[in-house]
């Protein structure tokens, strides 16, 4: 496959981490800062990313307003007879919708399944940015390593840490290429409380053990949950006609630019030509 954009991937096989959330900021976040934006959903069957891009639509019209938007597609796993069948069609089905999008845009941003399907690891080979979004809990941990309970030390990868480290191994022989995998702590408690230091802390060693870095995430707010109904972002809100600037929103949004300065564009398809609105 010529690669052109430049691809981003959401990935937890852990549901419920906010994962669709976190896409749809980051493709318009990149949106907003001057980029071309395709967005891929393989999680169709569930579908949050496609319908939150469908509320979007639905009240932008509803609305009259000129939301940016990336080029989007929802991808289903396949249901043909045969296993070799199914994971043959979802490997064209997502090859086809990366050489539409690869004309057209700088940046992919995929939404992957809360579950180990083919289509996802296949996604996770193909990422030259992974997003791994996780709730601030030591349960949650737990789909970055395997942690004793006596010692809180690294008995070993996770499931799913040993499923990127494979995934990163196909991408080296594939095309040479690397993942640049990206941790981000999610719905983060507003108190200093102890555990919040210790996961932070365990963090730090699980991300030097496994080669990956950690990003600032996004604190557990209403807001997020509002949004999504309408299909808007927090970059959105000037913009909206029913919403407030509070001091939660405006303090969300910079977590919001804090994570894609992680994610860092600029040093990754220059800067663009268009003016940013961020």
């Amino acid at each position: 496959m010529a690669q052109h954009a430049h691809i981003i991937v959401l990935g937890n096989e852990k549901g419920g981490s906010g994962k669709s959330t976190t896409a749809m900021h980051v493709a318009i976040g990149l949106l907003r800062l001057g980029y071309h934006v395709g967005s891929i959903d393989l999680d169709a069957r569930q579908g949050t990313f496609s319908h939150y891009m469908a509320n979007r639509f639905e009240y932008s019209t509803k609305q009259r307003l000129a939301l940016p938007t990336p080029l989007h597609f929802p991808i289903e796993r396949s249901k043909a007879d045969t296993l070799v069948e199914q994971e043959e069609q979802d490997r064209d089905f997502l090859l086809m919708a990366f050489e539409e999008l690869n004309a057209q845009t700088d940046f992919i941003v995929i939404d992957t399944p809360g579950s180990d399907t083919f289509l996802g690891q296949l996604a996770h080979s193909y990422a030259d940015t992974l997003i791994t979004p996780m709730n601030d809990s030591f349960v949650d941990l737990d789909v970055l390593a395997r942690i004793s309970s006596d010692t809180q030390e690294i008995k070993g990868p996770s499931v799913y840490t040993r499923m990127v480290q494979q995934q990163k191994d196909i991408r080296q022989t594939r095309d040479g290429g690397t993942i640049d995998w990206i941790v981000m702590r999610n719905r983060l408690s507003s108190l200093d409380a102890r555990n919040k230091r210790e996961v932070g802390a365990l963090l730090q060693i699980i991300a030097d053990q496994y080669n990956f870095r950690l990003a600032p995430g996004f604190g557990e707010r209403v807001i997020f949950r509002e949004l999504f109904l309408k299909g808007m972002t927090l970059l959105d809100l000037k913009e909206a006609p029913d919403h407030h600037m509070t001091l939660s929103a405006v303090s969300a949004r910079q977590e919001i630019r804090e994570l894609l300065r992680c994610i860092a564009p600029e040093t990754l398809k220059g800067y663009p030509k268009r003016s940013p609105n961020i």
